[in-house]
């Protein structure tokens, strides 16, 4: 019988084990995946409102539990690391984390998806006791713990993300003193400036303090080695009784390369559209692998559930027989600070800059809502056009409530190649309660246009 093994119970590793099950009985497949920590299947991007409140408990962050993958044919061990692959053996070492016993598991086909790990940067005292890293659900029960405790008032966040912002605001809910350090001049730096600029006035508002273009220099600690204040680079000291990791995440990929399966330019593992290594049967999907951005044409890794499960489930369908591909990433992300939303697609300005592409931008001011109608937000909408084809290159869009789904029609629209004169034409929905007559979509698409077509005559 064929046996394959997955590393990593999360969305990647048991979305290709589903799919491998569904493919391929127990008689013909046997399926056994290994995760280092309690729960398989759960939502990490919930993690920030789990520890904020909005979600009460863990157990609503956890779509499939270990028992109802076993019940599907898949032998999930959980508090399993894999600490060693051997190729040419076709055998993974595994390490029991609470019998603490070392086991030796062969394999036909195996499936690495061992996701990321958050970056750190190497400052002294970033592995003091009091710094957290929130990727897993461990994590954030580790976190929550500390919070509850009583003793934590104030709380430094290292890097200003999407998940640095939403640990902020989370611990603002908690009525804690947070502040927010970033390097960059504005928080969540795949957002050009002008967008940036109103996430920061969002996140001011909440009552966090920024402190912007400002690295970490140090992290003190105190006699028993806790982390007392975070030192910058232009020699603040900010004290606090907690730090989080909010600088995002990086592929995690050691074992693999230690292993001799390729790591891509990018960071991630090389893998074809298939989601294959290089590698004779070995494949990989997640947040560990490298994606083909669809406009640049870049290696990218982009740490995504949404792209994480759709890989997880291409890579499943190839080794139980079929065929399936992984067609890229354009980027799409959304995040909300307190009632500010925030979406972007395709390319910011610097990333459109970095790969060549010439261009004209558009933005415009808008409602939600039919202006007159009660509960009209304010939205603002940017696009990148290509000069002269008017290829529409990218969107960010930022607003309060009814805003930041509208970053999907552009995600469409970039994906199948359309010009900001096709956007135009759409027939869009409309009714007060939902949009204006000329919805802020249509409107940004009309401005670039007209940008296009002045660019075109100057």
């Amino acid at each position: 019988m064929e046996r394959l093994v997955v590393i990593g119970g999360d969305a990647a590793g048991m979305s290709a084990a589903s799919q491998a099950r569904k493919r391929r009985g127990p008689d013909d497949l046997s399926i056994v995946a290994f995760e280092r920590g309690r729960a398989t299947s759960y939502s990490a991007c919930g993690i920030p409102y789990w520890i904020a409140g909005t979600v009460g408990t863990e157990a609503e962050l956890i779509s499939r539990s270990p028992e109802q993958h076993r019940a599907n044919g898949i032998d999930v061990r959980t508090r399993h690391e894999v600490v060693g692959i051997d190729l040419g053996a076709r055998t993974v070492a595994v390490r029991d984390l609470e019998g603490g016993t070392d086991l030796t598991e062969p394999f036909d086909s195996l499936v690495y998806a061992a996701g990321s790990v958050p970056m750190r940067p190497p400052v002294p005292g970033i592995d003091a006791a009091g710094v957290y890293g929130v990727q897993v659900l461990d994590d954030g029960a580790d976190l929550i713990r500390e919070l509850d405790s009583g003793d934590v008032r104030r709380v430094v966040v290292i890097g200003g993300g999407y998940i640095g912002l939403e640990i902020a605001e989370a611990c603002r809910i908690r009525e804690l003193e947070v502040t927010v350090v970033d390097l960059s001049a504005t928080p969540v730096g795949t957002f050009d400036p002008d967008i940036g600029t109103f996430i920061a006035d969002a996140v001011r508002g909440l009552g966090i303090e920024l402190v912007l273009g400002d690295g970490v220099a140090s992290i003190e600690t105190d006699p028993a080695g806790r982390a007392v204040a975070v030192h910058t680079a232009s020699g603040r000291a900010l004290p606090c009784d907690l730090v989080v990791l909010g600088l995002g995440v990086r592929p995690n990929v050691a074992l693999a390369r230690d292993a001799g399966i390729p790591v891509g330019s990018s960071g991630g593992l090389v893998v074809d559209r298939r989601m294959r290594s290089p590698v004779d049967g070995v494949w990989s999907a997640g947040d560990c692998v490298e994606s083909v951005h669809r406009l640049s044409g870049q290696r990218v890794v982009v740490a995504l559930g949404t792209h994480a499960n759709k890989q997880g489930r291409v890579a499943g369908i190839n080794i139980g027989g079929g065929y399936a591909t992984f067609p890229g990433v354009i980027g799409t992300a959304v995040t909300k600070v307190c009632d500010l939303e925030v979406a972007r697609t395709g390319l910011s300005m610097k990333e459109a800059d970095a790969a060549g592409y010439r261009y004209v931008t558009a933005h415009v001011d808008s409602t939600t809502r039919a202006g007159y109608f009660p509960g009209a937000k304010p939205i603002r909408v940017k696009l990148l056009a290509e000069q002269r084809s008017g290829r529409l290159l990218g969107a960010q869009v930022v607003g309060r409530e009814g805003a930041a789904k509208r970053i999907d029609v552009f995600a469409t629209a970039i994906w199948n190649e359309m010009s900001v004169d096709e956007i135009l034409s759409l027939d869009l929905s409309y009714a007060p309660p939902f949009a204006p007559v000329w919805d802020p979509v249509l409107i940004a698409a009309r401005k670039a246009f007209e940008a296009v077509e002045a660019d075109v005559r100057s």
